[in-house]
């Protein structure tokens, strides 16, 4: 592990290969949540806090319980686990500390349990034997990848409130549209490898 190493994980995970806009895991907070910078923010920091903690308990759990045990195949249902706890701490923390960003997310903060980026990456861990550290590089660069595409697009969108937009386009129709556009200028982040 060189210090070249993480920096090309870091490269990669979050803006070449960023979970949102070249693998689309983690749509429906991406378009459900970024609708105002603010709450898209205190999204991408969850998510962020969610993933970076979940990729070192998964690490090491993997590392020192699944791998050593045999017990390899149960990866996923542990992962899930771990998630979930992970986000219920997320909640009450919110809740407790900041009544108006919990109010904000709303449905979607519980949604950070079934958000496919956040299992997606405790998985590709696994999958390209990462060990701890290129784990919790890993996760962490994956969601602030996130947290910059869901930033992106809430800002974005607070700037098309005051557009003109034809009536077939306006909603979700234009949402796609610039998400889409924002995939294809995200793929030119890909001559950095």
């Amino acid at each position: 592990m060189t210090f070249g190493s993480i920096m090309s994980i870091l490269i990669m995970s979050m803006l070449i290969n960023n979970v949102v806009l070249s693998q689309f895991l983690g749509i429906c907070p991406f378009l459900g949540v970024s609708k105002k910078v603010d709450t898209a923010s205190g999204m991408g920091g969850a998510v962020i806090f969610v993933i970076g903690i979940a990729s070192a308990i998964a690490a090491l759990i993997y590392k020192f319980i699944l791998l050593p045990f045999g017990l390899t195949y149960l990866n996923t249902i542990v992962f899930i686990l771990v998630i979930a706890a992970l986000v219920q701490f997320v909640e009450m923390f919110l809740k407790k500390s900041m009544p108006g960003l919990y109010k904000a997310l709303g449905v979607y903060l519980p949604l950070i349990t079934t958000n496919c980026a956040v299992l997606g990456v405790v998985l590709l861990n696994v999958q390209n034997s990462y060990n701890f550290v290129e784990s919790v590089v890993n996760g962490l660069a994956t969601a602030a990848g996130f947290a910059i595409s869901i930033v992106i697009l809430a800002g974005l969108r607070e700037k098309m409130k005051y557009n003109n937009i034809p009536r077939s386009f306006q909603g979700m129709p234009i949402v796609m549209f610039t998400s889409g556009l924002m995939a294809i200028a995200f793929c030119g982040f890909s001559g950095l490898k």
